[in-house]
C-alpha cells in the first residue's frame, strides 16, 4: 500500500491570519473540496467535552469546518452518541445541554447539534464489519449511519486505556451506540488494589451499573455487573483502581479500530486531528491535567490511520512538559504516550487499523503555510 498523504500546518499565526483561516486553509489543501457535498448531510463527529474538563476543542474550530462544508454545498451537523458512565453526557437532554454549556449551540458553529444514538442511546444501526476479527456487526449511532458522508474532527490527546486519542477513537468508540460502547469495553475490567484504596466511594458514585461495592472501608469490582468503561479509573483519587491487563487493553484497541471502519464504511470521509491541550486522559474526565508535551499543530487526511499515526510521531517528538503527569515518570523510552499510560499499547491499534484494510500507517507528510 502505498503512503497516505497528511497535510499539516503549524500554529504559528501572523496579523490577519488566525488559527482558524489557517484550519480552513489546511482542510481546503487537503482535499475535503474533493467530496461531492452538494445536498448531501454530512454528520462532524466530534467530542463536545464532558462539562468541567477544559481541553476539549472550542466550538470555533467546528465552526470553521462547518462553513467549508456549506460552501460546498453540504448540510452539516454536529454529532456524538451517549456515553456509558453516569456524567453529563448519558442521554440526549442532558448531552445537548452539555454540548451548550461548552458553547456548541447552532448561533455559535452554524448547524445543528444532533446525538447519534437517540435519547436514552438505544437508537442504532447494525452495519456489517466483513473484515472483523472480533466485530462483526457493529452498533453504530442512527443519525452516524444515516448521514451520507463523515467528517470527523477530533481532539488528539493521551488517553487511558488505549494510549491516545485521536480520529481512530472519535469515530470508533464515539461512533458506537451505549450497547456498541459496551461491546467495545466489555474486554477491560477494571480492579482495585486494596492496599492503595481509602474506601471514598468515588467509583461507586461515578458507576452506572453498580459494580464497584465498599466493604470494611475497601472498595472492589462486581465483574459480573462491570461494563469496562473505565470511569472508576479516573475518579480515584490514590490510583487504587486499575485498568485490566494488557490483552483486555489490547482488544479494546482492536475493536475500536473495526466500529471506525463501519462509521466509515461505504462513505466519503475526512479526518481532521488539532494537536494542542495534549492531557493525558480522555476529554470524557470532569477534569483535565496540565499538557504531557507543547502544542504541535492541525493535521488532515482522508486517511484515518495515517493521520492518527503522523500525530502520535509528532508528539512523540516533542519535549515533555515539566510538572505534567509525563514529566513525572521515568523516561524508560523515546515514547511519550507509552511513558504515560503504561497500561497499554497505543500501536495495537494503528496495527489492527491497517490489517483490516481503513488505512495505512505510512505517510506522506505535506507542511502548509
Amino acid at each position: 500500500m502505498k503512503p497516505s498523504d497528511v497535510y499539516f500546518i503549524n500554529l504559528r499565526c501572523k496579523d490577519g491570519d488566525s488559527r482558524l483561516t489557517k484550519l480552513e486553509r489546511l482542510i481546503k489543501k487537503a482535499g475535503i473540496g474533493k467530496i461531492d457535498m452538494d445536498g448531501k448531510f454530512v454528520a462532524i463527529k466530534i467530542h463536545f467535552g464532558e462539562p468541567g474538563n477544559l481541553a476539549f476543542l472550542r466550538p470555533n474550530y467546528a465552526a470553521t469546518v462547518v462553513q467549508v462544508i456549506k460552501e460546498l454545498g453540504g448540510r452539516p451537523f454536529l454529532t456524538d452518541c451517549n456515553t456509558l458512565y453516569v456524567g453529563g453526557r448519558k442521554n440526549a437532554l442532558d448531552h445537548i445541554d452539555s454540548a451548550y454549556k461548552n458553547g456548541y449551540s447552532p448561533y455559535a458553529t452554524g448547524c445543528q447539534v444532533i446525538i447519534a444514538d437517540g435519547l436514552k442511546g438505544t437508537d442504532e444501526a447494525l452495519i456489517p464489519v466483513p473484515s472483523g476479527e472480533y466485530v462483526k456487526e457493529a452498533k453504530i449511532g442512527r443519525a452516524l449511519a444515516d448521514a451520507d458522508i463523515i467528517v470527523s474532527l477530533a481532539h488528539f490527546k493521551g488517553h487511558e486505556g488505549t494510549g491516545f486519542g485521536g480520529a481512530l477513537k472519535n469515530l470508533g468508540m464515539g461512533g458506537g451506540s451505549r450497547a456498541g460502547k459496551m461491546e467495545q469495553h466489555s474486554d477491560g475490567k477494571p480492579y482495585v488494589d486494596q492496599d492503595l484504596c481509602i474506601g471514598c466511594g468515588n467509583c461507586v458514585r461515578i458507576c452506572a451499573h453498580d459494580a464497584p461495592v465498599i466493604t470494611n472501608r475497601k472498595a472492589s469490582i462486581d465483574h459480573d455487573k462491570c461494563v469496562g468503561c473505565g470511569r472508576c479509573i479516573g475518579v480515584c483519587p490514590k490510583d487504587a483502581v486499575q485498568p485490566g491487563d494488557g490483552s483486555s487493553n489490547d482488544k479494546l484497541n482492536c475493536k475500536i479500530s473495526e466500529y471506525a471502519m463501519a462509521v466509515c464504511e461505504g462513505k466519503p470521509n475526512f479526518h481532521i486531528n488539532v494537536v494542542i491541550d495534549i492531557s493525558p486522559f480522555c476529554d470524557c474526565h470532569s477534569e483535565n491535567d496540565v499538557s504531557i508535551v507543547p502544542d504541535v499543530g492541525m493535521f488532515a487526511s482522508f486517511d484515518p490511520v495515517a493521520l492518527d499515526r503522523a500525530c502520535v510521531d509528532a508528539v512523540n517528538a516533542q519535549p515533555p512538559i515539566m510538572g505534567s503527569r509525563l514529566g513525572e515518570v521515568p523516561q524508560t523510552q523515546c515514547d511519550h504516550l507509552t511513558n504515560s499510560q503504561s497500561s497499554t499499547n497505543w500501536r495495537v491499534g494503528l496495527d489492527h487499523a491497517q490489517k483490516i484494510g481503513l488505512g495505512t500507517q505510512e505517510y506522506r507528510l505535506v507542511t502548509i503555510q
